[in-house]
C-alpha cells in the first residue's frame, strides 16, 4: 500500500526536479545571451560613437571648405555663374554682377545673354553696348553630375585695347621700316608721269602719239592714286565692324567684282559654296575685298586658259574660304616674303594687296595661310571665326566630311586647264 502511495509522489518530485533542472539552464542560458547582447551593444555603441565622430570632423571640414570657397568665389576677379540643367542662374558671385551690370541670379542665363551681348569677330568675346561697349571673355563648362553649367565670365576691355594699340604700334614700326620702299614705289609712277606729260608739251607731236601719252599719264596717276589707297588702308588697319555675313553673300560679292576680270584675262571661274549658311561677323566691304585681292593675284599668276576656284567649306567654329589657281606657283623664298608690305614679283603690283588682306583676316579673328610650289599652281586658305544665331557659347561639330574629299579639296590644280566652253564657267552659288 504504501509503496503504490510513495510512487506516485516520487514521480511527481522527479517531475518538478526535472523542471527546475531545465529552468535553472534556460536562465543560466538567458543571462549569457544578455550578457552577449549588452557586450554587442557596448561594441556597436563604441563604433557608432567613433563613426560620429568621424562624420563630425568630415562635416567640420566641409563646412570650413565650403566657407573657404564661398570666401575664394566671392574674391574672384572674373564672374563665376552656376547654371541649372534648364539654363537658370542659381549662384552667381559679386564679380560677375559687376561685370554685367546686373545681379543675374535667378534669372535665365540664355535670355540675358541675348538681350545684353553682343558679337565679335573674335571666338569668345562680347560686346556689351548698354555699358559703353565694354568687352567681355565667356566660355562654359558642363557639370555632370547636376546637367547644368558653369560660366565663366571676364573683362577684357583693356585686354583689347591695350591689343589694338600693340597692333597699331606694330603696324607703324612697319611704315617706318617701309618708307624708303615707299618713297621708290610712288617715284617711279610719278617720274613716269612726269615723262610723258613732258611729251604733251611738244606741240608738233602728232595726234596718235598725243593720246597714246596721255592715256599713259592717266594709267600711272591712276597707279600712283592705287597706290596711295592700299597704303592709307594698311597704315589704318581696318577695323572690324558688328554686321553679320552670310557666306554665301560674301562669295557672291566677290565672284560679280572678279568675274570680268577672268573673263577678259581668258580664265576659268568656278565657285563652289560649302558654308552650309555659315555666318561670319565683321566688314563687309574689307572681307570683299581681301577676297578679291586674293582672287586677283591667282589671276595674275595664271596664263590664258587657266583656272581659279573660289570655294568655302564649314569646318566646326571656323569657315575655310579657298582661293586655288593652277598658275606658275611660287618658291619658298617667295611664300615666306609674300605678304610683306611692297613685296611683289610684278612691275605693276603695289605689294601690298596680300598684306592687306592678311590684316583684314586677324582684324576678324581670322588668317590666311597658302600652300604652293613652282609650276603646281597655290592655294589660299582664308579662315574666319563663324557666329551662329544668338549667343553660340558652344559650338556645335560640324558635318563630317570623307578624308579623300578633304584632300582633292585642298590638292592644287596643276595641269588642270579649262576645257572647250569651260571659259568663265562659274557654279552656281547654293
Amino acid at each position: 500500500m504504501d509503496k503504490a502511495t510513495d510512487n506516485p509522489q516520487q514521480i511527481e518530485a522527479g517531475r518538478l526536479a526535472e523542471a527546475f533542472r531545465l529552468f535553472s539552464q534556460a536562465s543560466e542560458d538567458l543571462a549569457g545571451a544578455y550578457t552577449s547582447l549588452q557586450e554587442q551593444v557596448a561594441g556597436l555603441t563604441a563604433e557608432l560613437a567613433l563613426a560620429n565622430g568621424r562624420l563630425k570632423r568630415e562635416i567640420a571640414e566641409k563646412t570650413a571648405l565650403t566657407e573657404r570657397l564661398a570666401l575664394l568665389l566671392d574674391a574672384l576677379p572674373a564672374g563665376v555663374a552656376v547654371l541649372d540643367a534648364f539654363g537658370r542662374v542659381e549662384q552667381a558671385n559679386p564679380a560677375a554682377a559687376g561685370i554685367l551690370g546686373a545681379d543675374i541670379e535667378g534669372r535665365n542665363w540664355e535670355e540675358f545673354a541675348a538681350s545684353c551681348l553682343a558679337a565679335t569677330a573674335t571666338p569668345g568675346e562680347w560686346e556689351m553696348p548698354r555699358l559703353r561697349n565694354r568687352r567681355v571673355a565667356v566660355a562654359e563648362t558642363r557639370l555632370a553630375a547636376s546637367g547644368g553649367r558653369l560660366v565663366l565670365i571676364h573683362d577684357v576691355t583693356e585686354a583689347h585695347r591695350m591689343k589694338a594699340q600693340a597692333a597699331r604700334n606694330e603696324r607703324l614700326a612697319a611704315m617706318g621700316e617701309m618708307a624708303a620702299g615707299l618713297a621708290h614705289q610712288l617715284r617711279t609712277p610719278l617720274a613716269a608721269a612726269l615723262l610723258y606729260a613732258g611729251a604733251l608739251e611738244n606741240p608738233r607731236l602728232p595726234e596718235a602719239e598725243r593720246a597714246r601719252c596721255g592715256s599713259r599719264v592717266v594709267e600711272r596717276l591712276q597707279h600712283l592714286e592705287r597706290l596711295i589707297r592700299d597704303m592709307l588702308t594698311f597704315a589704318r588697319g581696318e577695323a572690324s565692324g558688328g554686321e553679320s555675313i552670310p557666306v554665301s553673300a560674301l562669295l557672291a560679292e566677290a565672284a560679280q567684282v572678279f568675274e570680268p576680270l577672268a573673263r577678259r584675262r581668258e580664265v576659268a571661274f568656278v565657285v563652289a559654296d560649302e558654308s552650309a549658311g555659315a555666318v561670319v561677323t565683321g566688314n563687309r566691304k574689307t572681307l570683299s575685298g581681301a577676297l578679291v585681292n586674293l582672287m586677283e593675284n591667282a589671276l595674275d599668276a595664271c596664263a590664258a586658259g587657266g583656272r581659279v576656284e573660289l570655294s568655302a567649306a564649314l569646318a566646326e567654329a571656323t569657315v575655310c574660304i579657298r582661293v586655288q589657281d593652277n598658275g606658275r606657283g611660287m618658291d619658298a623664298t617667295t611664300r615666306e616674303r609674300l605678304f610683306e608690305p611692297f613685296f611683289t614679283t610684278r612691275a605693276e603690283g603695289t605689294g601690298l594687296g596680300l598684306a592687306i588682306a592678311r590684316g583684314v583676316a586677324r582684324a576678324h579673328g581670322g588668317g590666311i595661310e597658302v600652300d604652293s610650289a613652282p609650276g603646281a599652281g597655290a592655294l589660299f586658305r582664308l579662315t574666319l571665326p563663324v557666329c551662329a544665331a544668338g549667343i553660340p557659347l558652344s559650338p556645335g561639330p560640324s558635318p563630317a566630311r570623307g578624308r579623300g574629299e578633304e584632300e582633292r579639296s585642298l590638292a592644287p590644280l596643276a595641269g588642270r586647264g579649262p576645257g572647250r566652253g569651260e571659259l568663265c564657267d562659274r557654279v552656281a552659288i547654293l
